[in-house]
């Protein structure tokens, strides 16, 4: 469990490496998500984009990249945003420890 402190005041963490799946768990709790192994699968495929283009991905980068990695049936919008409610890409990346995405409110 992580203190208030390592987290901006959006809920992102500020130190990348201090995330672990005990913490994703933490934020999602905050967030009001009961993580499945669905959103741990979305969480892995966020994780991966991070490290293959070294940010975190907007609504639509992270469609196709779910549809590429995924299949169809997970790369649509509507299969994120049932995970995800609001804004999957942003509420992903958070929840995966990643920095919040650029052009996200």
């Amino acid at each position: 469990m992580l203190e208030p402190g390592a987290f901006d005041k959006e809920g992102f963490l500020l130190n990348l490496e201090a995330w672990s799946p005990e913490v994703a768990q933490q934020i999602a709790s905050a967030e009001g998500i009961e993580l499945s192994p669905e959103h741990w699968e979305i969480l892995e495929l966020l994780r991966s984009y991070y490290r293959e283009f070294d940010a975190s991905p907007a609504m639509r980068p992270l469609v196709k990249y779910c549809s590429l990695k995924l299949g169809a049936d997970k790369g649509r919008s509507i299969y994120l945003l049932r995970l995800f409610p609001g804004s999957p890409a942003k509420i992903g990346s958070k929840i995966a420890g990643l920095p919040k995405p650029d052009n996200c409110l």
